[in-house]
C-alpha cells in the first residue's frame, strides 16, 4: 500500500543521462518543509514535559516504561531513517513525506486513546516511522532544489526549524501538562499531520524518483534489530544488572546483527547502506560529531523537565517556557555556524560547539534545588550556542561526501545519526538516574538526592561527549571544506 502510494505521488524517473531541470524552491515550500521538521521535532521535546504527569498517571508506567515512552519514538525514528531516506529517492520525496505526516497522525491518535502503557509506546513508535518519512523528505528536497552554492545556508534554516521545535514542543508540552492532560497533546498531533498533508500537496514541488535506488528489506531488519537489541540492553541494564544473562545476551545480539549488516551490505549488489561509504573519514567524523551532539542534547532533555519541576517546584507551564534559553541560540546561531564554515571550514565550528555542549553538561550538572534559576539559564544557553554552532557544519560534511543524487540517503544518514545519538543520551542518562534514584522526590532530603544523580548523569554523558567531540575533530583534518567541493 505504501509503496503504491508513494508511485502515484511522483513522476516517473527521467532516462539515464537526460538532463531534468529542478523547480524553484518557493517561499510557501519552504515554509511548510519547516513546519514538518518542526512538528516532527516538537513532539520529541514535548513528551519529556509530561514525564511527572505520566508516572502519576493512571497508567501507572514503571521507570523503564517511562524511558520506552519517550525512546520508542527515537529508536524507530532512528531504525527506519535510513531505509526511508532510500524509499523517498527510489518512489517519490514528496509521496514519502506525504505518507509520513499521515503515519503521524495515526500515531497521535493510538497514543491518545491508549488505556495501558504498551499501547503508549505502540503509538509512540508508530509516530517515531511517520518521522522517519518526514525528515529525509523535507532535507533532500532542500538539498535537491537548492543551488550548491546556498545549500549550506538551505540546512541551516532546517536546523533553525529543528531548534524552533525543540522550543515549540517544550511550551506546547509545558501548557498540556499545566492546563489539559497528556492525552490532548496527543490529540493535536491529528489535525496538525493532516493540515501538513494538506499543505505539502498544494505547495511542495515533485522532485524526480530514482527506480533504481535500494530499499532492501533485509539490510533495513538487520540495521533495526542491530539498535533495538544495544538500546534495549542499555535500558534494562540497571532492572536486570549489567552482568545479567538477558543484558549480555541483548549486547551480543547487537553486535551480531550489526556484524550481519556489514557483511551483508558488501556483499549484496544493490544494499540499503552500502558500508563502503564510511571509507571516508569526514564522513565517519560528521556522523559520530551529529550523534554526540544530540547523545549530550537529549540527555538533558529527559532530566531537565524533572529537575524544574521537582527542584525548582516550577509548574509544568513554567517548565516549558523556563526552557526556552536552551532553544535561542539552536534558533539563533545556525545561520551564524553555517557562515563560519564556509570561512574556515568545519573543524572550527565543530570542534567550538562539541565543547561548548561538553561545557554545558558539566555547568548543569553542578545544579541544585538552590541554584538561582538565572544561572541554570545561563548553563543551558552555553549548551544551545554550542549546538547551533556544529550542527550546520556537521550536516553538511554527511550531506556533501554523498551524490547529490543520494540526498534521500544522504539525509537519512545524517538524521539517523541524530536520533541514534538522541536515543543512546536518553537511555544512558535515565540508567545512571535511575540506579541512583528511585521513585518521586517529594521531600528535601529526596530532591537533594535527585540531583545529586542528576549530576552523575550528566557528568558521564559529557565524558563520554567530550571524548567523542575529539575524535571528531581528528577526522578533519587535512581536507578542503566541505562547502567548497562539488559533488557529481
Amino acid at each position: 500500500m505504501l509503496r503504491h502510494a508513494l508511485k502515484k505521488r511522483e513522476p516517473a524517473a527521467a532516462p539515464a543521462g537526460a538532463p531534468v531541470p529542478a523547480p524553484a524552491l518557493t517561499r510557501a515550500a519552504l515554509l511548510v518543509l519547516c513546519a514538518c521538521v518542526l512538528v516532527a521535532q516538537g513532539m520529541v521535546a514535548a513528551v519529556n514535559l509530561l514525564i511527572p504527569q505520566l508516572a502519576a498517571s493512571t497508567l501507572h508506567p514503571t521507570p523503564e516504561q517511562l524511558l520506552w515512552t519517550v525512546d520508542a519514538y527515537v529508536i524507530v525514528f532512528a531504525a527506519l531513517l535510513i531505509p526511508a531516506g532510500a524509499l523517498g529517492d527510489r518512489y517519490g520525496r514528496k509521496g514519502a513525506l506525504l505518507a509520513g505526516l499521515l503515519l503521524f497522525a495515526a500515531g497521535g491518535a493510538v497514543s491518545a486513546l491508549c488505556a495501558g502503557p504498551a499501547l503508549l509506546i505502540a503509538g509512540r513508535g508508530l509516530c517515531g516511522a511517520g518521522a522517519a518519512l518526514i525528515m529525509p523528505a523535507t532535507m533532500s528536497v532542500l538539498i535537491h532544489l537548492s543551488p550548491p552554492e546556498r545549500r549550506g545556508q538551505a540546512l541551516a534554516t532546517w536546523t533553525l526549524a529543528a531548534g524552533l521545535g525543540g522550543l515549540a514542543g517544550n511550551v506546547g508540552g509545558g501548557l498540556a501538562g499545566q492546563f489539559l492532560t497528556w492525552r490532548a497533546l496527543f490529540w493535536a498531533v491529528v489535525p496538525l499531520g493532516i493540515l501538513l498533508a494538506l499543505a505539502v500537496a498544494r505547495t511542495v514541488p515533485r522532485t524526480p524518483a530514482r527506480r533504481e535506488a535500494s530499499v532492501d528489506p533485509a539490510g533495513a531488519a538487520l540495521l533495526a534489530g542491530a539498535l533495538l537489541a544495544v538500546v534495549y540492553a542499555i535500558i534494562e541494564g540497571p532492572s536486570y544488572g549489567w552482568g545479567s544473562v538477558r543484558v549480555l545476551s541483548s549486547f551480543g545480539a547487537g553486535a551480531a546483527l550489526l556484524a550481519a549488516f556489514t557483511g551483508y551490505g558488501l556483499r549484496a549488489a544493490r544494499p540499503l547502506l552500502d558500508p563502503r561509504i564510511f571509507a571516508s573519514r569526514r564522513l565517519r567524523a560528521g556522523a559520530l560529531g551529529i550523534g554526540a551532539a544530540f547523545f549530550g542534547l537529549f540527555s538533558l532533555f529527559f532530566v531537565n523537565a524533572q529537575y524544574l519541576q521537582y527542584a525548582k517546584g516550577f509548574s509544568p507551564a513554567q517548565t516549558g517556557f523556563a526552557i526556552v534559553p536552551l532553544t535561542v541560540g539552536m534558533a539563533l546561531v545556525p545561520k551564524y555556524g553555517a557562515r563560519l564554515q564556509e570561512r574556515t571550514g568545519p573543524r572550527l565550528p565543530v570542534g567550538a560547539g562539541l565543547g561548548l555542549i561538553g561545557g554545558g553538561l558539566l555547568l548543569v550538572s553542578t545544579a541544585d534545588a538552590g541554584t538561582p534559576y538565572a544561572l541554570y539559564a545561563l548553563y543551558l544557553l552555553v549548551l544551545s550556542v554550542g549546538t547551533g554552532l556544529c550542527a550546520p557544519a556537521l550536516t553538511l560534511t554527511v550531506v556533501a561526501e554523498l551524490p547529490a543524487h543520494q540526498a534521500g540517503l544522504g539525509s537519512g544518514v545524517n538524521t539517523a545519526a541524530r536520533e541514534i545519538g538522541a536515543a543512546l543520551g536518553v537511555a544512558v542518562v535515565g540508567t545512571v538516574l535511575a540506579s541512583r534514584f528511585h521513585g518521586v522526590p517529594q521531600g528535601p532530603a529526596q530532591v537533594a538526592a535527585f540531583t545529586d544523580a542528576m549530576g552523575a548523569a550528566l557528568r558521564t554523558v559529557a565524558v563520554v561527549l567530550l571524548v567523542a567531540g575529539a575524535a571528531v575533530v581528528a577526522g578533519y583534518r587535512d581536507r578542503a571544506p566541505a562547502g567548497t567541493r562539488s559533488r557529481a
